[in-house]
Order: structure tokens, then sequence, then C-alpha cells
């Protein structure tokens, strides 16, 4: 009989705590925020555990040799009900994403899981996976933004698909280790991402020293998060241009996902959303912690 612990290990939960902020950047750039945001969060929530499944049962054969302690390899959990996991979060992912949303969620939520599908049975092991990721990732930002003026919030999203990016190209190493240009590239991207993500257009000028006084500080909170990222990320991936192993890989692809938080955190705080960004980024520490316990790769 499948353990529960097994099945958390399968989709890989802690990792999940990097996917509300997906939405509520989103949200907040396209001025949505509202009453339906946590439902749209769940949602993505569910497409995401999905894809892990579906990611799991797609590679059980490859895993069998490279990852053999895997819940499907070790025989903890059925591939066929890794499938069903799969195929069940799906449906529950979208019934809640069209039930809080309506249409317009529908139309973003759909291709959203077939590109997490696509990603895991056709475009993962091909030249494209990085990018096709990075498209999934991207959709859930619009995904939030569904309700309000969603281009808007194509900066962010735009933001969140490179740095997703850089975190999937890292893990096609987990295994073999990588050379040294893939971290170098890496880096590079992370910085890039770091500076511009605080940058947004100036307020007008309001004749009041006290309030252009509060809207400097409030600036400080993106800028402030956004470093706090580049830092512990860029850190990692700095450890595999020392030394590619596999095992500095996977560290480095951990902190990418554990350290999301603190970049959609700074998008949300651009945004206007400042509390709410500090509360998203406040995900990192908690996701850290619980990648003890489960690993988010």
């Amino acid at each position: 009989m499948t353990r529960l612990a097994d099945l958390a290990e399968l989709v890989r939960a802690p990792a999940a705590l990097s996917v509300p902020g997906d939405v509520l950047s989103g949200a907040a750039a396209a001025g949505a925020l509202g009453p339906r945001t946590p439902a749209l969060a769940g949602a993505s929530v569910l497409l995401y555990w999905a894809g892990m499944a579906a990611n799991d049962w797609a590679d059980r054969r490859l895993d069998a040799v490279e990852r053999p302690e895997r819940p499907i390899p070790s025989g903890r959990v059925r591939p066929s009900v890794a499938l069903g996991v799969a195929s069940g979060l799906t449906a529950a992912g979208l019934a809640v994403a069209t039930a809080a949303g309506g249409r317009r969620a529908a139309a973003v939520a759909l291709p959203l899981a077939a590109t997490i599908w696509g990603y895991d049975l056709r475009a993962k092991n091909t030249a494209a996976g990085p990018a096709v990721m990075a498209a999934c990732r991207g959709l859930d930002v619009l995904l939030g933004a569904s309700g309000g003026r969603v281009v808007r919030a194509l900066p962010a999203a735009l933001t969140v698909a490179a740095h997703t990016w850089t975190v999937t190209a890292l893990s096609r190493r987990e295994v073999t280790g990588a050379d040294r240009r893939l971290p170098g590239l890496t880096l590079a991207g992370t910085a890039l991402i770091a500076l511009v993500t605080p940058a947004r257009p100036t307020p007008p000028a309001t004749g009041r020293s006290g309030s252009s006084r509060a809207a400097r500080l409030g600036d400080l909170v993106p800028a402030v998060l956004a470093a706090g990222y580049a830092t512990r990320y860029g850190r990692a991936q700095a450890r595999v241009l020392a030394d590619p192993s596999p095992a500095r890989v996977r560290a480095a692809v951990g902190a990418g996902i554990t350290g999301l938080p603190a970049l959609q955190g700074a998008l949300t705080a651009r945004a206007g959303a400042r509390m709410l960004g500090l509360a998203v980024a406040g995900a990192a520490p908690l996701g850290r912690r619980l990648a003890r316990l489960i690993s988010p790769t």
C-alpha cells in the first residue's frame, strides 16, 4: 500500500512552496489581486505536483539506472499509481482554475497543463527542454494575471521564465556533472535577472516629501529581495564553477528552486504589493528547511 510520505516524495511536495508566488506576482502586476487569487495559486500547486508525478512516471526506466532510490524504481510507488496521481492532479488543477477564474483562467490553465505534460513526455530530453519548462513558469505567472491586464504581467512572466531556464539547464547535468561554461552562463543570467527585477517606471511626483520618502523606502524592498535571491542562488552556481561535480550541480538546482520565492517576492513588491512580496519571499527559508527532508530536485 502506497504511503503518503512516498507520494509526497513523488511530487516533491516541499518544492510547491516555489509555486504560489508565480500567481501572486502575476496578479499583482496585472492589478488582479483579489478573492480568487488564492484559489488560482492552489490550482497552480496542483498542476505543479501533477507535473512532478508525470515526470517520474515518464523517467521510470531511466531512474531505475540513475536514481534507483526514487519512489517508482524503488518499488514504493507503482507506475500506474504515479500516472493516476498525475492525471488526477491535472484534472483537479484545471477544475479549480476554471471554477475560480472562469474562461479567462481556463484559457491559460489549459495550455499550461499541456505544456507541463509536453515537457515531461517529449521535450525534457531535447534541446528545447529548458525553454519549454521556462514557458510553464511564464504561463503560471500569467494564470495569476488572467483576471486583470495580462499585458502588464508579461515582464514578470519573462523574468520568472528566464530564472527557470537557468535552473532547468543546470538540472540536466545533475547526474553527469557540468562543464564550466554552463554555470558561467547561468550565473550571468542570474546576475542580469537580479539587476533588472527591482526596476519599474518612476511614479508621478506627489509634491509631498513625506510621500516621496515613503516611496523611496518602499522601492528598497524589491531591491533587497532581488539581492538576496542573487546572493544565495549565485553563490551556489559559483561553487559549480569551482567544482562542476554532480553534487554541486544538484545543490545549485536546489538553491534555484528554493530561492525562487525571493525573486517572486521582489516582483510582487515591485508591483506595489510590498507586504505581500515580503510574505512570498518568506517561503524561501521554509522551503530550504523542508528540502532537507524531501529533495526538491
